[in-house]
């Protein structure tokens, strides 16, 4: 006989545990649950002789128990941790792209990588403090919690100083008088033309493109299509074209209503 004893003073994931149980009890499994001191204690009792099978059944279960219950809270308390600098709406805007992020990874990886954290530890021990497991015992599954953290945050940052670029430049457009009552933009991804609205084409200003400190950077023709709305400050800007992408975001969103989309 195998015996297995879950410490924890969290109601969730007893009664998650508790739960799972019920659905696998059989002749082979038996459990039973008390309060000891200041832990809830889970008994597990495995009669069976495949116990290679129990272990991986019952680590599976636990594994799948942190991803349910625990992982939100872990991602939050690295964030506090290695980011306190940022403010409390910012940490929580840093975990929500957490949560989007960690979606490209199917749940089953993260779930085998502790699932295996916890077969090893049941080989040589019949019992664990779930939270000090979590804690401790975890660190291949914290090591990759950790680098989606990462790229979050330099995410967040991105999208910070493209909001202040955005802001910066309908702050300019909005000081400027129009230089130009209507320009049309044909847009696509291999090709930028601007026309006047005599449909006369407009040669990209480049100028400021030229200054000597920036002699050594690549600009694509999205940059000078930019820099020329940016020096006619149109009144109406008639976008045509089929694409939905960043720089057709971006233009909306400098030059908000004056935009016309026409497809």
């Amino acid at each position: 006989m195998k015996s297995i004893c879950i410490k924890t003073n969290n109601k969730k994931i007893k009664n998650y545990l508790l739960e799972k149980l019920q659905l696998l009890e059989t002749d082979d499994i038996l459990f039973s649950s008390y309060r000891f001191k200041i832990y809830d204690n889970i008994i597990i009792h495995y009669l069976g002789n495949k116990l290679d099978n129990f272990i991986e059944d019952m680590s599976f279960l636990l594994a799948n128990g942190v991803i349910e219950i625990y992982e939100k809270n872990i991602i939050f308390n690295i964030i506090q941790s290695n980011y306190f600098y940022f403010s409390n709406e910012e940490q929580f805007e840093i975990l929500n792209k957490c949560i989007e992020e960690i979606k490209y990874d199917t749940i089953y990886n993260r779930i085998n990588t502790i699932k295996i954290s916890f077969c090893k530890y049941f080989l040589e021990n019949k019992s664990l403090v779930f939270e000090g497991f979590i804690n401790f015992r975890i660190r291949d599954y914290l090591k990759f919690i950790d680098s989606i953290i990462d790229i979050s945050v330099n995410k967040f940052i991105i999208d910070r100083e493209y909001e202040g670029f955005i802001k910066l430049l309908k702050e300019y457009i909005n000081t400027k008088p129009f230089g130009a009552n209507l320009i049309h933009l044909i847009y696509n991804k291999k090709n930028t033309t601007i026309l006047d609205e005599n449909d006369n084409i407009i040669k990209p200003d480049d100028t400021i493109f030229k200054a000597n400190y920036l002699s050594d950077i690549t600009f694509s023709s999205n940059d000078y299509a930019l820099n020329t709305l940016l020096t006619l400050v149109p009144k109406r800007l008639v976008i045509h074209t089929e694409e939905d992408d960043e720089f057709i975001n971006t233009l909306k969103l400098i030059f908000e209503k004056r935009v016309i989309i026409c497809k």
